[in-house]
């Protein structure tokens, strides 16, 4: 029996990146509805094989939805998910929105898929942060061998997870240093060509920044609230992909060699460690591509029980569109769902 699926923001890059990876994994749709503000109406999306017409969210009837995946920012979630929940659609969230709301799941399937079947109170389902995502997927297999206790991870993100803008501004600015014309910068606050910022987000009063924050409390929120982490967030001049270096304290012991393979089997995870030159994953080759990449693994001898590894993924897939998707088989496969439209 399929399935009746809304994209909401389908003109944006995640949006764009659900609409490919519903048709990539053959998800039983029987119609997939690509939604978007009323400017964006009529233009045209590709799904698979088939062109989609963006329609307008404003005056669309939800009540035969089933499967909302919601991309188009905090303020549009807020107010159109609670409505379009109401109407009986699932609705899966990938903005900021309603993550650390009590009463809505915030889910990373091979971390706490049993989270989803909580969705009930406001048939909501939060996506994390792009960043978190990754982090999470790489820590689970490892805090259930170890127990986490600590975690330090900076981050080198790239500009897609700042939307297509960002992306058009570090395009832009490049080329302009190359052919000397005027660098114009719009969406980042300081040029991001050939350069590197280390604010991501609004600052908070304890200097954090929001990107931080978010990292901190949603991976306490979905992997453990006694896990202590701090995070410093840096933009880098990269299209896709976000990598981290990650340092983790555990209670118990736990070797280098212990952690690939734990890691190796772990569900999202691809282990490429080599002790040689290019034996790693970069940014470059993860995107496209749906796992975490773990390398460069080692212990950090400055305490008793540290590992030191980095962690790359395609922020656009894992850390947005990919996650949700894999959120709505989740909600299929354990049958918390049915299809409100019966098969004729």
């Amino acid at each position: 029996m399929g399935y009746k699926v809304a994209v909401v923001g389908a003109t944006g890059n995640v949006g764009r990146e659900m609409l490919d990876i519903l048709s990539e994994r053959s998800f039983p749709a029987d119609e997939v509805v690509a939604l978007a503000s009323r400017r964006s109406q009529g233009t045209e999306v590709s799904f698979g094989d088939k062109t989609l017409k963006v329609k307008a969210l404003e005056n669309f009837d939800f009540s035969d939805v089933d499967i909302c995946l919601m991309s188009a920012g905090g303020s549009v979630s807020k107010e159109w998910s609670p409505k379009i929940g109401a109407a009986g659609a699932v609705v899966i969230d990938n903005s900021s929105a309603f993550r650390m709301d009590p009463d809505v799941p915030l889910v990373v399937p091979e971390v706490n898929a049993d989270a989803a079947a909580g969705f009930t109170k406001k048939h909501i389902i939060a996506n994390p942060n792009c960043s978190t995502a990754q982090l999470v997927v790489a820590l689970k297999p490892l805090h259930e061998k170890a127990t986490i206790t600590r975690v330090v991870v900076s981050t080198y993100q790239s500009v897609s997870g700042a939307g297509k803008d960002a992306m058009d501004e570090l395009f832009s600015q490049t080329k302009a240093v190359y052919t000397t014309d005027e660098l114009i910068t719009k969406k980042f606050p300081k040029r991001i060509a050939f350069n590197v910022i280390p604010e991501i987000d609004v600052f908070m009063e304890d200097g954090y920044t929001k990107e931080e924050w978010k990292m901190m409390v949603e991976t306490k929120k979905i992997l453990d609230p006694k896990i202590k982490l701090t995070a410093t967030c840096v933009r880098v001049p990269v299209f896709v992909g976000h990598s981290e270096a990650v340092t983790v304290e555990f209670a118990n012991p736990i070797t280098p060699d212990e952690a690939r393979n734990i890691l190796r089997n772990a569900p999202g995870c691809l282990v490429i460690d080599k002790h040689e030159p290019g034996g790693y994953v970069t940014p470059y080759e993860a995107a496209g591509e749906d796992a975490t990449y773990i390398s460069r693994i080692r212990a950090d001898a400055t305490v008793e029980n540290g590992l030191s590894f980095w962690c790359v993924s395609d922020n656009l897939r894992k850390g947005a569109a990919l996650n949700a998707v894999q959120i709505a088989e989740v909600l299929i496969n354990r049958k918390l769902i049915t299809a409100k439209k019966k098969a004729a």
